[in-house]
């Protein structure tokens, strides 16, 4: 796989901006877009209903809506940490006051079931969209020694960055495919029929085994061999964000 000159030029120059937008726009945008193939009839009936209150909203233009609207209280909520030594879920140690990706996810779900104002369930469902895409970036899940692999300095392209803007939507831009072209090539892959383990708390562990695999961390000046290897497990994490994210919303409105 080649470097894309313009894709990766364009992520180095808008990588030193900040941090934790998990996939960047095109990434969570797509994940919408996939997943809204994978629903339901009814499921589809029920999210046009809520989109409904807010003409000419999507699953896709509302999945980036919980990063345009981050405030201090809702920042915690799209990222969980883990320590080095163990990716098992404590919510005491890893959650404290509920204030990580998994239960962000949970309460959310909660308030999509509920029989509250379909204004609340709206911003219930735009919360989920996103957080089900966040928790399946690998360093949303991270360690809290690098800050997801914020403080982990990378140089890639001769520009400097770093390992989770990298992820966001460095590995992303690189492929320099449209969202519709990028959907349609998810869309073939066979497990994007299969979504496994639903529980927040269950993918926020996958997404930390994966961060604590060997080579996971380059070296500090990326080569295309890095690329090569992660550009598809990237693709596959998009992939089962949005299988999982069709699933649960099949699952909640039936």
């Amino acid at each position: 796989m080649q470097f894309s000159f313009l894709a990766l030029a364009a992520f180095a120059l808008s990588a030193h901006a900040t941090n934790a937008h998990a996939w960047g726009a095109q990434g969570h945008q797509v994940i919408a877009l996939v997943a809204e193939q994978q629903l339901t009839p009814k499921a589809k009936e029920k999210v046009s209903k809520l989109l409904a209150l807010e003409p000419g909203e999507t699953l896709a233009s509302i999945s980036t809506w919980a990063d345009e609207h981050r405030n201090p209280t809702t920042a915690s909520w799209h990222y969980i940490n883990f320590p080095k030594d163990s990716c098992t879920y404590d919510a005491q140690r890893n959650c404290p006051d509920g204030n990580c990706v998994v239960e962000a996810i949970n309460r959310h779900l909660e308030v999509l079931t509920s029989k509250a104002p379909d204004a609340k369930r709206l911003t219930a469902l735009k919360y989920v969209v996103h957080l089900v895409a966040d928790v399946h970036q690998p360093l949303h899940a991270g360690h809290r020694e690098d800050r997801g692999g914020n403080t982990y300095q990378l140089r890639v392209f001769k520009r400097g960055t770093n390992l989770h803007a990298l992820w966001d939507t460095g590995l992303i831009k690189n492929l320099n495919m449209s969202n519709e072209a990028l959907s349609a090539k998810l869309l073939a892959v066979p497990a994007a029929k299969s979504a496994g383990p639903l529980a927040a708390a269950n993918i926020a562990e996958e997404s930390c085994k994966i961060v604590g695999t060997s080579g996971f961390y380059p070296d500090r000046k990326v080569g295309a061999d890095y690329i090569e290897r992660y550009t598809p497990v990237m693709e596959q994490r998009l992939v089962i964000a949005a299988a999982r994210l069709a699933a649960m919303l099949n699952m909640l409105f039936r």
